[in-house]
């Protein structure tokens, strides 16, 4: 087996950890597949997915397909690819792009599985489980379904910027994890396990509108979901101020003797600041 005899499916900054743990055991793709070039910012700057950059700056080959077709295929099969790793893609992969990889294609859950398939594993970690981990799993057809290849709790730990933190610790280890047994995989000597299907829960995606708080809810709550929704959708309130209200973005606080604290904040149309300093001039 060539060790870059593969593609990596990835667009989230999930997929760099996974990345650069396959890269420092030896596994570098011949083809990353990433999703297209975003407009960002006030400015509305065209700006390149970080799989792509990370892909770029090893001269690997980049594909940005909008629709995974006939088109895309036809890019793919000249690699003669044995297999495929998937981490954080944003797309679903239809029959025919999975029948292509005669070893299949492995994917890097952010979860303990069969618990929180879906959209948001590492939101919903934050909010509502005891216990995070990583999964790898054979994809199959349908989502977040297929054999578990190897499985392992994490431990996240504590901080005040949660969400960034848990991607990494998260993307690292499944790197790790996959790095560990791909060799094992690929001469099939790994026995697949059946997830236990009954046991599913499943996650949606995150919308603009559950980032909004209510400061008299539990600080507990409140801090998960400040955590939580650190990178989308930012935890807001609304503050009453003599011209009406001003939409708050809460960028980081912490709990003191039972209280949320306020420490970072983002007021409508300014720049971040400290909670203490915006009530000062307010």
């Amino acid at each position: 087996m060539q060790k870059n005899n593969f593609a990596f499916f990835g667009t989230d900054s999930i997929a760099i950890p996974v990345l650069n743990e396959l890269e420092k055991a030896g596994f570098v793709p011949s083809v990353v597949v990433c999703g297209e070039d975003k407009e960002k910012g006030r400015g509305l700057t065209l700006t390149p997915p970080l799989a792509k950059v990370w892909a770029e700056q090893r001269k690997i080959t980049v594909l940005q397909p909008k629709k995974l077709d006939d088109t895309f295929i036809s890019h793919l099969l000249p690699f003669n690819l044995e297999f495929s790793v998937i981490a954080s893609y944003g797309k679903i992969i239809p029959e025919s792009i999975l029948s292509l990889f005669p070893k299949g294609i492995l994917n890097v859950h952010p979860s303990l599985l069969p618990k929180l398939r879906g959209a948001s594993p590492i939101e919903s970690t934050i909010l509502n489980e005891g216990k995070a981990g990583v999964t790898i799993i054979k994809l199959d057809l349908e989502m977040d379904h297929g054999p578990i290849v190897v499985q392992k709790e994490v431990d996240l730990g504590e901080g005040p910027s949660q969400y960034k933190n848990a991607e990494i610790i998260l993307g690292s280890e499944g790197g790790k994890l996959l790095s560990e047994i791909l060799n094992d995989y690929i001469e099939g000597r790994v026995e697949l396990i059946e997830q236990e299907h009954s046991k599913a829960t499943f996650t949606k995606k995150i919308t603009k509108e559950a980032g909004l708080i209510d400061l008299t809810d539990s600080p507990e709550s409140n801090l998960k979901k400040i955590r939580a929704f650190e990178e989308w959708p930012t935890a807001y309130f609304f503050y009453e101020t003599l011209t009406g209200k001003l939409r708050i973005k809460i960028k980081t606080a912490h709990i003191e003797n039972g209280e949320l604290i306020l420490d970072k904040v983002v007021p409508e149309g300014k720049k971040e600041m400290n909670w203490k300093d915006f009530k000062l001039g307010n």
